[in-house]
């Protein structure tokens, strides 16, 4: 086999050179070479040969088999969830989160369980065996099954994974991989795209499913190429603060099910353990009902989670108020008020307003739209809200409510916790009203008003 060329490529225009240069001369921006295998014809003949077959076939859309895709499960129903329903043989999936997350928790107790019935690897290169063997005694785990070894190597990881022919392996961490025929440091962009493609083209050789850790920015994004998000199958994402005791686990990319998934775990002295009913979880509330807390309900994936939204609204004395939300999108804070402003006649410009939704979860969807009007306006009147109300819809910038997906699922949870009334709009209204709870239907921003403080 003839031998892999080294060669710098641009990440601005794409253009190669056989040395590294400071300025890209085709382009002329600066810093952008990185390091990149070039490999030999009849190498990538082999390769290609070796994953796709000796010959490619060409079939129709009607004679492809459309079989279901055989699963097995993590032994953790939340994460089968956000997974689609369970692992897939030669997936690879991509975790990534904040330091301290749970990322190697959540790995380290998916294994050792899984180890009990299948074979498994854990590859770890930031922590020594013994490190690892500790924590899964803290953990309380079994450890009699589970293989673990210490290595950054892709080439000897990859000789060891096809002698014991692992049929889930975990990678701890992608950034500290690196393969020898490159001679950047590890985590540096050209080690990090190798050595994953290696990864999956293996994956997918042999079938076995592969769980990558991947660090993060300050930003919260996965560190290193963004090609590497392309290359897996699926993008897990750890949310929460370290320091709390609920961590959500999300899916942004699932080739093999849906995505916005989300699954609810609780940090105890024992590891991460499944929270089955997250709503009750969020609904922790105060005896007393108390002014700016509202509770809406947000659909996540494929379930509805009731989740209580905070708002206070104080003077500002600043010449510019502030603007300030948690777990909400701060431009979408500053449209509702001017709809607030325009049809509701009442303005905030002299006024603080701050968001906040409890529990850490970030609500990315329109339909809090009028749960969070509701909560400012409670806040800005000093008047609590009844404790059975539940609020959603999505506010139009003319001031008309909009229906939301799953309305009927929404409602069903919201009776299902007690809930004595709710605020919908119009479209959402059920045909049978569920048992025990009065549905308001709304059109109008002015309505929902009305029927807030009534």
């Amino acid at each position: 086999m003839a031998k892999a060329k080294r060669m710098y490529g641009c990440t601005e225009c794409g253009a190669t050179f056989p040395k590294w240069g400071g300025q890209c001369a085709a382009c002329g921006t600066w810093n952008t070479l990185v390091e990149t295998l070039v490999e030999a014809a009849v190498a990538q003949k082999s390769g290609r040969a070796g994953w796709a077959g000796d010959q490619a076939q060409l079939k129709t859309l009607a004679q492809v088999s459309v079989e279901e895709i055989p699963r097995f499960s993590t032994q953790s129903s939340e994460l089968d969830r956000v997974l689609g329903g369970g692992l897939v043989d030669g997936s690879v999936v991509l975790l990534g989160g904040d330091p301290g997350i749970g990322k190697s928790t959540i790995l380290l107790q998916t294994l050792c369980n899984m180890a009990q019935t299948i074979t498994a690897l854990y590859v770890t290169g930031e922590e020594s065996q013994q490190q690892v063997a500790m924590r899964a005694r803290r953990l309380d785990l079994p450890q009699d099954k589970l293989k673990v070894m210490t290595e950054t190597c892709i080439e000897t990881i990859l000789t060891v994974a096809r002698r014991e022919k692992p049929r889930v392996m975990v990678i701890d961490s992608i950034q500290t991989i690196f393969t020898e025929q490159l001679q950047s440091a590890p985590g540096g962009v050209a080690q990090v795209r190798e050595s994953a493609a290696l990864l999956v083209r293996y994956a997918k050789q042999s079938g076995t499913a592969i769980f990558l850790v991947g660090h993060v920015t300050k930003e919260g994004s996965l560190a290193g190429p963004r090609v590497l998000e392309h290359m897996v199958d699926t993008v897990l994402y750890f949310e929460g603060e370290s320091d709390g005791r609920l961590r959500m686990l999300r899916a942004v990319k699932n080739r093999f099910g849906a995505v916005n998934e989300l699954g609810v775990f609780g940090m105890t002295d024992r590891g991460l353990k499944e929270v089955s009913n997250p709503s009750a979880i969020f609904l922790n509330r105060a005896h007393e009902a108390v002014s700016g807390s509202v509770v809406m309900a947000t659909w996540e994936g494929s379930r509805p989670l009731l989740i209580e939204v905070q708002a206070l609204v104080d003077t500002s004395h600043l010449g510019n108020p502030r603007r300030v939300t948690v777990g909400l999108d701060q431009n979408r804070l500053a449209m509702l008020l001017a709809v607030l402003h325009r049809h509701g006649g009442i303005a905030t410009h002299d006024q603080d307003v701050f968001l906040n939704v409890v529990g850490g979860v970030k609500v990315l969807e329109t339909a809090s739209d009028l749960a969070l009007m509701a909560a400012i306006m409670s806040s800005l009147r000093n008047r609590p809200l009844e404790h059975g109300l539940l609020v959603f819809g999505e506010i139009g910038l003319s001031g008309e409510i909009r229906p939301v997906p799953s309305g009927q699922e929404r409602l069903k949870e919201a009776a299902k916790h007690g809930f004595k009334r709710a605020i919908v709009p119009k479209a959402n209204a059920p045909r049978e009203m569920p048992a025990g709870l009065q549905v308001i239907a709304v059109t109008r921003l002015e309505e929902a008003l009305d029927a807030l403080f009534e």
